[in-house]
Parts: structure tokens; sequence; C-alpha cells
């Protein structure tokens, strides 16, 4: 489960991957309301994310 502080970081523009759904690709942060995160995923479209269940990782481009 995410803290405050690391809920507080997913503001819209962040870039994010899901942690159980990596087929969905890469996310961008939409908005952040509480623990409800909207995402816009690359594979998967806009979702609608409970931070509170879902640790949502921050995209690390590694090339």
């Amino acid at each position: 489960m995410l803290g405050k502080q690391a809920i507080a970081g997913l503001t819209p523009g962040t870039l994010v991957t899901h942690p159980d759904r990596p087929d969905w690709g890469i996310g961008q942060v939409q908005s952040s309301v509480g623990h409800r995160v909207t995402v816009n995923f690359e594979n998967a479209g806009k979702c609608l994310i409970n931070a509170d269940v879902v640790d949502l990782a921050p995209f690390e481009d590694r090339r």
C-alpha cells in the first residue's frame, strides 16, 4: 500500500507502470485525487486506479 508521500508524487504528467499489468505499457498520470489516480496507458487507455490497492511504479527509461 502506498504512503501519502508516494501518492502525492503521482502528479499529472508523471510516467508510471502497473506492476501487475506490464502489457498495459507506460502510463501518464492524468489526475490524482486522494487515492484515486487516473492514468492513460499506451496499450489499455484511460484507467482509474485505486492507489491504496495498486502500487504504481515510476517509469524508468532503461535505454
